[in-house]
């Protein structure tokens, strides 16, 4: 991926636009992160107002979208949803038939839905237009109880913050984990929020056992390598398997044991990016016993094996490797 189109049009939100720039428009290369041809396109070159009273003047023009390796909708205001401007219902099918990646942020989903893409396709948007989406499109299942949605090469987020999900979550499949962590830091924000996570949690003041389930979190990882369950997991937070794992799906959006699993996956993506060890030793650490058990469930999750997942993400120099 080396060329980004950040769509906007009448009414755009600022924040929203703006983690898309933050994300793929600006210069990380004294971090090791390749930079990105980045611009902002709207279907008039000219000024476009935003609707929090402001505007800004785009130069380009929609042509470079249709070339763009990544395309991204920046939210619709809700009085535009019935409205969408054709030339983008037009881009957002060519950018899906040609299979360039495509983002929506928030209500941006609108203008896929309306441009007939998401139809028999999974798909989320904020929890407050979920809805409102479900029924201008009802062939679209949208899920409004996650952060963001990846089906096929299509990634639809929620609102706000989660668009900043979203796009660490493509970053990590283009220039893989230990440059995304990178990006994130210099963002000040997690690098990974599972997208299956809650769009809100159900207690907005958590009480003292979430404190519990942090610091049970923070042990699991410190030791992956270990057959840890349930049962072990609960009793560190002083409770019930069945409170724990309601407890833990509330704050983290998924089970335990998926949790967990996951973070076995994120560890091995490490290890095959900083350290040339041999499969068997990072399937070892990771918890996974062996090799094989690695492949099989990195292959399920990522979609590629280590090995074809080290030749690309490697951040081992020549040098580093013959060493």
């Amino acid at each position: 991926m080396k060329t980004v189109a950040c769509v906007i049009q009448e009414g755009f939100a600022p924040f929203e636009f703006g983690v898309a720039c933050e994300a793929f428009g600006l210069d990380r290369s004294d971090d090791g992160v390749p930079n990105f041809d980045f611009r902002v396109v709207a279907p008039r070159p000219g000024v476009v107002n935003s609707k929090m009273g402001f505007s800004i003047n785009v130069e380009n023009d929609l042509s470079f979208a249709y070339e763009a390796d990544l395309v991204i909708f920046c939210p619709v205001p809700r009085e535009y949803w019935g409205l969408i401007d054709p030339a983008l219902l037009d881009l957002a099918r060519d950018a899906v038939a040609r299979e360039a990646w495509v983002i929506s942020v928030c209500s941006g989903s609108f203008i896929l839905g309306a441009a007939g893409v998401l139809d028999g396709r999974r798909a989320t948007t904020h929890w407050m237009y979920s809805q409102h989406l479900a029924a201008m499109y009802p062939e679209i299942e949208v899920d409004a109880d996650v952060l963001f949605v990846q089906d096929g090469r299509i990634i639809t987020s929620a609102g706000t913050a989660a668009g900043i999900d979203a796009c660490l979550h493509l970053l990590r499949q283009e220039i893989g984990a230990e440059l995304t962590n990178r990006v994130a830091r210099r963002m000040v924000v997690p690098p990974q929020r599972d997208g299956g996570q809650a769009q809100f949690i159900d207690r907005p003041i958590p009480h003292v056992a979430s404190d519990s389930l942090s610091t049970v979190a923070e042990w699991a990882v410190q030791n992956l390598r270990e057959d840890i369950g349930v049962d072990e997991m609960a009793a560190r937070a002083l409770m019930s398997p069945r409170t724990f794992a309601r407890r833990f799906k509330a704050d983290y959006g998924v089970t335990p044991a998926a949790w967990f699993a996951r973070q076995r996956i994120l560890h091995a993506q490490r290890m095959l990016e900083r350290t040339d060890l041999p499969l068997e030793h990072i399937a070892e650490e990771c918890g996974f016993g062996s090799a094989a058990v690695l492949r099989q469930n990195f292959s399920r999750v990522l979609a590629m094996t280590p090995t074809a997942y080290r030749a690309r993400f490697s951040c081992l120099s020549d040098e580093d490797t013959a060493a």
